[in-house]
């Protein structure tokens, strides 16, 4: 989610599984036992998902009809741009690894103009822990739809999902791995970085934030992004550090959708949903969302 700085490497996979192997024992304890790339807060078991899609985490809540409004900017290679992220959470669902997931919508526009529409899916599990289960997301060049070739889907082609928030975060906490999907070359791993600060955006002042630093030790350099989330609202504030795209964002808007609205967003996911089968072959694999009753 926001993970719009990270851009995919061009490493041979030979490679890329050396690299995770490597990440391995340096970061999460030594491959023979079991260790995650990033290191494993907790366990991915379907078993421990019981009401899965009630995601009331206090960092990271997800109530459908709420949608959040970031604006800033970045550098996609043609120079500092004006960025937009649109998050909304559906009233869908979508099982994904014998989890059902809260279907949510991610509109990227950059300089006014559609630059990704993504569908992301999110868990919570019975100790309050926030997973993301996989992303379906749609890149378009001047409004076109040009593929979605970073697709990746917990359960499928040993992409493993990850926790986005820890159920007890704490400063003392180690890395975690938020997402992992070796075809893609995608691994992304985050450690809670501070807790208890006031954070003033275009939305308003919030208390008692945390800041979570994020990072993908598979690209080269030192970048990190690192996002504020408030409790009872979630990220209201993304930063860069050696970062060449430099994405920034900040909350201005926090939306109730109205019924016809959650209508509309409710079509919009479900024409992505079965689009989708024709874009990426690996979404076909998945089931159809369903609307949660």
């Amino acid at each position: 989610m926001f993970r719009t700085w990270l851009a995919r490497s061009a490493l041979p996979s030979t490679v890329v599984t050396l690299l995770l192997l490597v990440t391995s024992m340096g970061i999460g304890g030594a491959a023979a036992r079991g260790a995650e790339p990033c290191g494993s807060a907790v366990n991915f078991d379907p078993r421990n998902f019981s009401h899965p899609t009630i995601i009331d985490n206090p960092y990271l809540p997800m109530v459908p009809g709420t949608r959040l409004v970031l604006k800033g900017q970045a550098d996609r290679g043609g120079g500092v741009a004006a960025h937009r992220v649109i998050f909304t959470v559906t009233d869908l669902t979508k099982v994904i690894n014998g989890v059902t997931s809260r279907v949510i919508i991610d509109r990227d526009v950059s300089e006014g103009e559609l630059a990704e529409l993504e569908l992301s899916f999110f868990a919570q599990d019975d100790a309050g822990n926030v997973w993301n289960l996989g992303e379906y997301p749609e890149e378009y060049e001047d409004g076109v739809l040009a593929g979605a070739p970073s697709t990746w889907i917990a359960g499928l082609q040993r992409a493993k999902a990850g926790i986005h928030m820890l159920a007890n975060p704490r400063e003392d906490s180690p890395r975690y791995l938020q997402g992992s999907a070796p075809r893609i070359e995608f691994l992304d791993c985050a450690k809670v970085l501070e807790t208890g600060l006031r954070t003033c955006v275009p939305a308003g002042c919030f208390n008692k934030v945390l800041v979570t630093d994020e990072i993908s030790p598979l690209e080269s350099g030192n970048a990190h992004q690192r996002k504020f989330h408030a409790p009872g609202v979630g990220i209201v504030k993304v930063t860069a550090i050696n970062d060449p795209e430099g994405e920034t964002l900040v909350l201005t808007e926090i939306v109730q959708l109205t019924a016809s609205q959650l209508k509309n967003v409710r079509t919009t996911a479900r024409h992505m949903d079965t689009r989708g089968c024709s874009v990426n072959q690996l979404y076909c694999k998945t089931q159809p969302v369903q609307r949660a009753p």
